[in-house]
């Protein structure tokens, strides 16, 4: 039977630190402040939108919510952005996504300061992550799957590690994050030759395909590290991750459960980029 790696306190700890540089922060009179921009009334956007507040609100950061008509133009998106960059009241802003499609959203991640960008859209911010340089911000994703290794102290100098996705969001990041602490990744997808045995000789497994269910014990041997990070529905309509834990779990040595894994760790690093964000706008 595997050890579950709870995300809850991960972000239990995150928060901890949180608090502290809060603390810390007021008595410069500096107060982190999240700009959120949700167009629409998408369902799924507003119960995120709940949860991030929430949140906010269990540390002390400050949170304001601008609402805008899902219609609205990117020149005109692109201009509230620009005011919110001016806005010296604002730490970060967080842009939920996907954006409409009539929307440019190469225009939006540009627009957005790079001081300011808690949600890691500007190329800027990506690009210092892949010249190594882990100090700013990163993509909230991976940043929490690193922080989930690091946490249960699971060594990742010298190990060889498979990353199930390759997108700009999780997997290429994630391995930029992965090297720098000297591990030696393999970068794979939906269509990699035989990933069941790419990931079975594997010590650490990253999973991020969004595919119910999809790997199963031949993807794994008694030692395996398994994360992860799919988020979707089975076909029961119950959240599940890409792993079939119910098969999984039982061989592996470690494994994250969805829910209550990375997931829950996510908005911890959000949170404590924005405060991040705040502690940078001295230099501003």
């Amino acid at each position: 039977m595997a050890e579950v790696l709870k995300g809850k306190l991960v972000a239990d700890h995150i928060k901890e630190r949180i608090r502290a540089n809060i603390e810390r922060l007021s008595k410069e009179n500096l107060f982190p402040t999240l700009a959120i921009v949700r167009l629409g009334s998408n369902p799924g956007d507003i119960s995120y939108e709940k949860s991030i507040i929430k949140n906010c609100d269990s540390v002390g950061i400050k949170s304001k919510v601008i609402e805008k008509d899902e219609n609205i133009t990117t020149e005109e998106l692109s201009n509230l952005i620009e005011e919110l960059n001016e806005d010296n009241s604002i730490s970060g802003i967080l842009v939920f996504r996907p954006l409409p499609k009539h929307i440019d959203e190469e225009v939006i991640r540009n627009k957005i300061s790079p001081m300011k960008d808690v949600d890691c859209m500007h190329p800027l911010n990506l690009e210092r992550i892949f010249e190594g340089d882990m100090s700013g911000f990163a993509p909230c994703t991976p940043k929490a799957a690193m922080e989930v290794l690091k946490y249960y102290k699971i060594p990742i100098e010298g190990k060889n590690v498979a990353v199930v996705n390759r997108s700009m969001v999780v997997g290429k990041p994630l391995a930029m994050m992965l090297l720098k602490d000297n591990a030696t990744v393999t970068v794979c997808h939906s269509r990699t030759k035989d990933l069941h045995e790419v990931t079975n000789k594997a010590d650490i497994v990253v999973v991020a395909l969004g595919k119910a269910k999809f790997f199963d014990e031949k993807y794994f041997n008694e030692k395996s590290v398994v994360i992860d990070v799919g988020v979707s529905l089975d076909e029961n309509g119950k959240i599940s991750g890409d792993v079939d834990y119910d098969k999984v779990e039982p061989i592996v040595d470690k494994i994250t459960p969805v829910p209550g894994g990375v997931g829950s760790v996510t908005t911890s690093i959000l949170l404590n980029q924005v405060v991040l964000a705040c502690e940078k706008s001295k230099d501003r």
